[in-house]
């Protein structure tokens, strides 16, 4: 079984999203990056919020994507499958499509509903060289700091690439 991994795209000033979800700024720093070509082609699975569904309308082909919301749409695309529910059955369900790679998750709040619950294992982020000064946080949630451990720096043009271990605490519930 792989590992369940956050990736994002940030601003160096922390959003994954500006002013009305706006994106382009994530393409026009997209290239060539070998951090994030070993993410895809180690992705077995993709558990994505309904809000960067509806804001990227991607769906890679060959790659399972399980979108996690309360808004099931009439029409589904092939290889979608939205559920709804706890966010442990959607992990479980995409971990299982996922065969032995992994699955990457993607958007703040499916993130950090996984995060909460003890489910990420690794989180990967590619900093954007920009301030967008307003928009969707990457991070954020009141109460107990998250321990991360670091386990690579690297740069890809522009883009400064972290990937960071989430350190498990004893109160976190096992992955299913």
């Amino acid at each position: 079984m792989g590992k369940v991994l956050w990736h994002a795209t940030i601003s160096l000033d922390g959003f994954i999203a500006g002013p009305h979800d706006a994106m382009e700024w994530v393409f026009e720093h997209a290239g060539p990056n070998p951090a994030a070509e070993r993410v895809t082609a180690e992705t077995g699975a993709l558990l994505v919020g309904r809000r960067s569904y509806d804001v990227a309308r991607m769906v890679p082909a060959g790659i399972p994507q399980f979108v996690l919301t309360h808004r099931t749409p009439d029409a589904t695309p092939e290889g979608v499958t939205f559920l709804s529910g706890e966010v442990m059955y959607a992990v479980s369900a995409a971990l299982a499509a996922a065969g032995k790679k992994d699955l990457v998750v993607l958007g703040a709040n499916v993130a950090k509903q996984c995060l909460s619950a003890g489910l990420v294992d690794e989180i990967l982020v590619h900093v954007a060289p920009l301030l967008l000064g307003e928009g969707l946080p990457f991070y954020r949630r009141a109460g107990s700091a998250m321990q991360l451990e670091p386990l690579e720096v690297s740069q890809a043009g522009a883009v400064t690439n972290l990937r960071f271990r989430v350190k498990k605490r004893a109160t976190n519930s096992e992955r299913p």
